[in-house]
């Protein structure tokens, strides 16, 4: 069978950033990835006085005051349920974006949302801090959701030569809402006994958003062709999306990618993990996203306030210095958003993965000698921030852009579910189990953060491809040889070769088998 270039199949057309896609890309960024980031972070500032919440109506309770050790947990239940949620959310991503399509799945989503900001803003009133604790690990499901169906949405509606533009800003969202909960916290506005239960029903606001102008915009087209079948919608929605009526060459990559898959089926991860041509991309997505949350991002934040103490910021001003270093994060990452194309995804993880890497390093060794020269604060403060710029560019966006143009429509749920998991249980492994390395191992701690950065730099130097400007089939041929395997699209017809070892002699005959959805 003649194997093809895809790229001479479908003629070149640049796309544009046309009114519909900006909106479609804001509104659900907005409604979605902003909540995401601001529930990261909406719990640090009004932590002092939330704990006297809790401390009080124990006692009114209990006519007792509360033990710390109780308390500890507590708030410990308080912080860690939102993560716990997130690796639910990311389990519910395959069943509900192939039922419900990417935008169905997003409406669908806001439930998490709406509910817990009601539940939280009546929590004080209610005198409760269950109430706390269970709507924390509802919104760590909308997060999860989000975090995955969002850049998964994003890159299908997309044209390939911005996509990888477009795939950056559910993460820029995110860096943006932490800085608005960074902002909201100072204790002049909502971080204080007044305000801190609006602070946390604000997440609702977003969500409500969403939920009434989303449903104006397009549903991905791919969904609407690949996996509903709906040729006359996918190009409606394809024309709104692209502003031009002429939307044949890129319908017919999709209708090529569409042959090119038939015989998978929509894939279950059981099903994702049994395919050879899969194999590698599996791999890369787990690495990536192990490497974004276990290279100490976390921990720089938590070990930050001490940081800027010892550099002689008083305590009250510490809630300013915070905002600058969020206000960093976000001017970083819309720096990205702008480079991403010109510069590659793969550059921009290398970089981004050796800054942080050497940031830890050098933070390490600034912090065991901070008492034996003056100046060890400020390399110390220099550090926090040079880590936070080469994670902004690098480690926290890009994972998301490549996950979506290493697999095709059928695997690619799947994929998101497996990567997602992967991202929310090492959040909530390095939630659980720094503190016990910051008292064992001290400031060393940052040493096995930056081998983590320097090993996944490698792996990604040696492993993934560049996937630039490229077609969702042209990146699966090009991880075809790396997985031993090739995708073949005949030209004269539907007939598909796919998921075929490489030393094969004979090519098959038969067409392939469109399977049942398998969930």
């Amino acid at each position: 069978m003649e194997e093809i270039d895809i790229s001479d199949k479908v003629s070149e057309r640049k796309g544009k950033l046309t009114l519909v896609l900006a909106l479609a890309v804001l509104i659900s960024t907005f409604g979605s990835s902003f909540q995401y980031g601001y529930n990261v972070a909406v719990v640090n500032s009004p932590a002092p006085v939330m704990q006297e919440f809790y401390n009080q109506t124990y006692y009114e309770r209990y006519g007792n005051p509360i033990e710390d050790s109780y308390l500890t947990l507590l708030w410990s239940l308080s912080v860690s349920m939102f993560p716990l949620g997130g690796f639910f959310g990311s389990l519910m991503v395959a069943p509900l974006v192939n039922k419900l399509g990417r935008k169905g799945t997003l409406l669908f989503n806001n439930i998490f949302s709406i509910v817990p900001a009601v539940l939280m803003g009546a929590s004080e009133a209610a005198k409760s801090y269950e109430i706390i604790i269970v709507a924390r690990f509802l919104v760590g499901i909308c997060a999860g959701l989000s975090s995955n169906v969002v850049p998964m949405y994003l890159g299908e509606i997309s044209p390939k030569n911005l996509r990888g533009a477009i795939g950056i800003v559910p993460q820029l969202f995110i860096t943006i809402g932490i800085l608005v909960a960074q902002i909201f916290g100072i204790r002049s506005m909502l971080g204080n006994t007044r305000g801190w239960t609006l602070m946390l029903a604000l997440t609702g606001i977003p969500a409500v958003i969403e939920l009434v102008f989303l449903p104006f915009f397009p549903e991905s087209p791919r969904y609407m062709l690949i996996q509903k079948g709906d040729e006359e919608k996918a190009r409606k929605a394809l024309q709104r999306l692209r502003g031009w009526e002429d939307v044949d060459s890129e319908m017919e990559e999709m209708r090529l990618e569409e042959q090119s898959e038939k015989a998978e089926g929509c894939l279950s991860v059981l099903n994702l993990c049994s395919f050879p041509s899969l194999r590698w991309q599996l791999i890369s997505i787990t690495v990536m996203n192990m490497g974004q949350q276990l290279s100490g991002v976390n921990a720089i934040y938590y070990y930050a306030d001490s940081i800027y103490g010892s550099a002689g910021v008083k305590e009250s001003d510490v809630q300013y210095v915070t905002v600058g270093t969020g206000s960093v994060n976000v001017f970083m990452t819309i720096a990205a958003v702008f480079i991403v194309e010109a510069s590659g995804r793969k550059l921009l993880l290398l970089i981004g993965f050796g800054i942080c890497g050497a940031a830890c390093v050098v933070l390490t060794i600034a912090l065991t000698l901070q008492g034996d020269a003056e100046w060890m604060p400020y390399l110390s403060i220099a550090c926090v921030i040079v880590y936070i710029i080469g994670h902004a560019i690098g480690p926290s966006p890009i994972p998301y852009v490549v996950t979506t143009e290493m697999f095709r429509q059928s695997s690619r749920p799947a994929a998101f579910m497996v990567a997602g998991s992967v991202h929310w249980l090492s959040n909530f492994t390095v939630g659980l189990v720094f503190p016990f390395m910051e008292k064992g191992l001290g400031t060393f701690s940052f040493i096995i953060f930056g081998v983590i950065c320097l090993a996944t730099l490698g792996y990604i130097f040696i492993v993934v491809p560049e996937t630039k400007n490229k077609t969702f089939l042209e990146v699966s041929q090009l991880l075809a040889k790396r997985n031993k395997t090739e995708i073949a699209v005949g030209s004269g017809s539907s007939t598909v070769n796919d998921l075929k070892p490489m030393n094969s002699k004979t090519d098959t005959k038969e067409g392939a088998v469109d399977m049942a959805c398998r969930l």
